[in-house]
Order: structure tokens, then C-alpha cells, then sequence
């Protein structure tokens, strides 16, 4: 006996067909939707945690930006508490001042050299005088230029010829000059001073010669 399948069996198959792509097609868009999910928390997470480092970042160097002003306002308060000690140290040392330039004239003053008068402004001090010579104005000078840990840059301004009338019947001949000199301030001629006083070792002995 022969058996005849008389049902629609490729219609059927193929909505089977069709409902296994269908199907198939929905699990992909799914999964699909799953992993676009995913992969968008992750960069949201992502986005999240450097927007919180940035934060941080900006905190810190808001923070630092204070510091820097604050030690730039410490540096500052300090400079000025510097400059007033210095300034307050060099009027406690210009006040000994003319003092020091008299010693100094003094010790530096060769023979045959006089002085009429000295006018000082600020930091340089105009001398004129008379000396026997021109040669004793150039030993003034280099006296005062390697010398003097309190005078400095001796310059001479003019020098001329005279007579100076010592009786009736003598007359010398001299040399009227005018110079200036600077005077170191207290602060740059004691360390100076300081140097040019400390003793100098002592040279050895020589030895006995052996007989």
C-alpha cells in the first residue's frame, strides 16, 4: 500500500525556515544590544573615573598655585627684611664714616703732601692740596689705590704749578692738585680691612749649615 503525503510540506518547511531566521535574527539584535550596552558602560565608566582624575588634577594644582604664591609673598617679605638690615647696617657704618676717611688720610698721606680741603657727596670725596712734587701726588694716589681697604679709585682731576712763600726772600715751588677718591661702604671694606689685617705666616727658619 503507497502512502501519499497529500499536507502542504514545503510550506511548512519553509515557515519553519522563516521562523528560525526570524529567530535567529532576534537572539542577534539582542546580543547585539547586550554588547553595545556593555561596551557603552565601559566607556561611560571610563569617561567617569578621567573626569574624577581631571577634578583631582585641577584641585591639586589650584592647591599648588597657592603655594607658589604664598612662597613668592615669603621670598618677597624676606628680600625686604634683607634690604632693611642692610640698609640699617650701612647707616650704623656710614656713621663712622668720616672718622675712617680722616685714619686713612692720614696713614696714607706721604711726606710733602698737604691737604686744604675735602668736600664729600655720598660715596666720592673731593680733595685738593699741595705737595712738594708731581711725584708725591703719584705716590698720593697709588697709596690711596693699593693701600686702603676704605678708599677706592683715586683719580686725579688737576694739578698745577705754584709758589708758596715760607719768608720774605723763600719761595718754593709746588704743585696745587685736586682729586677724587670713593669710599667703600661698611659693608664692602671690613670684610677688606679684615683681610688686609690678618697676619701673614711666618717664612721657616733656614736651617743651621752643618760644619
Amino acid at each position: 500500500m503507497i502512502l501519499v503525503n497529500l499536507l502542504p510540506h514545503r510550506e511548512a518547511a519553509r515557515k519553519r525556515r522563516r521562523e528560525a531566521f526570524f529567530a535567529s535574527l532576534g537572539a542577534a539584535a539582542v546580543l547585539g544590544g547586550l554588547i553595545s550596552m556593555g561596551v557603552y558602560s565601559w566607556y561611560l565608566a571610563q569617561i567617569e573615573e578621567q573626569t574624577a582624575k581631571n577634578n583631582f588634577l585641577r584641585t591639586e594644582i589650584t592647591r599648588l598655585d597657592n603655594q607658589i604664591k604664598d612662597i613668592a609673598t615669603l621670598q618677597a617679605e624676606i628680600a625686604a627684611l634683607r634690604a632693611r638690615q642692610n640698609a640699617v647696617e650701612d647707616l650704623q657704618g656710614n656713621r663712622n664714616m668720616p672718622v675712617y676717611l680722616l685714619a686713612e688720610l692720614v696713614k696714607q698721606l706721604p711726606d710733602g703732601v698737604y691737604i686744604n680741603s675735602m668736600k664729600q657727596e655720598n660715596q666720592l670725596v673731593r680733595i685738593t692740596g699741595v705737595a712738594q712734587s708731581n711725584e708725591r701726588v703719584s705716590e698720593l694716589l697709588r697709596n690711596l689705590a693699593n693701600n686702603s681697604p676704605w678708599l677706592t679709585k683715586p683719580e686725579l682731576v688737576e694739578i698745577t704749578a705754584g709758589t708758596v712763600s715760607l719768608s720774605q726772600r723763600d719761595l718754593r715751588r709746588v704743585s696745587n692738585f685736586s682729586m677724587r677718591v670713593g669710599v667703600k661702604r661698611a659693608s664692602d671694606a671690613k670684610p677688606a680691612a679684615g683681610a688686609a689685617s690678618a697676619p701673614k705666616t711666618a717664612a721657616p727658619a733656614p736651617a743651621a749649615a752643618k760644619t
